[in-house]
């Protein structure tokens, strides 16, 4: 089935682009969603309007981003959290705070989808984390995480340093044979 698309979409295409889809994914998702309209000859008209409409858009968009995406890179956030053993924290940094804090300092609404943290921060120190602006667009905001008293992560590798015991080697016996 050949359908001409009406938003971008991830993996598929962007706006005016007519490409060839499976009956069910076209039916059942794309035209539905209002991501896509079969491929007429009305729409096939009116598809390079669309396209062009969406490229000045999209160079609009990619400005913006990269603008913000300096604004990001110049940020240092730092969070205080309650440490315990081992400079583990109590509970974790996740992307939703990461994003809060960012929307405070930048004045600019930010998705939390946007920050790319695999898993949340549980340990004190120092993390570059990735921020997805745009498609073409990525920055990386710096994240300090420390103790509620101070605490930094060499604090904690030098109490480990001095508490490790010495490890002595195990007798091995010779390969045998049989």
């Amino acid at each position: 089935m050949q359908v001409m698309l009406i938003q971008d979409v991830v993996k598929l295409g962007y706006v005016g682009e007519v490409v060839e889809v499976k009956n069910g994914y076209g039916r059942n998702y794309l035209i539905p969603q209002k991501l896509a309209v079969p491929a007429t000859k009305g729409a096939l008209k009116q598809a390079e309007l669309l396209r062009q409409a969406a490229e000045k858009r999209r160079a609009r968009d990619l400005h913006g981003a990269r603008a913000l995406a300096a604004e990001i890179n110049a940020i240092s956030l730092r969070f205080e959290r309650k440490v315990g053993e081992k400079g583990r924290l109590y509970g974790s940094v996740t992307s939703g705070e990461i994003a809060e804090r960012l929307e405070t300092q930048l004045g600019h609404e930010l998705d939390k989808r946007k920050v790319d943290l695999h898993e949340p921060i549980k340990m004190l120190g120092n993390f570059t984390v990735p921020i997805n602006i745009h498609a073409d667009v990525e920055a990386a905001v710096k994240v300090e995480v420390v103790g509620e008293n101070g605490e930094t992560a060499a604090d904690f590798q030098e109490e480990e340093a001095a508490v490790e015991e010495p490890v002595t080697p195990v007798d091995i016996q010779p390969y045998a044979e049989y």
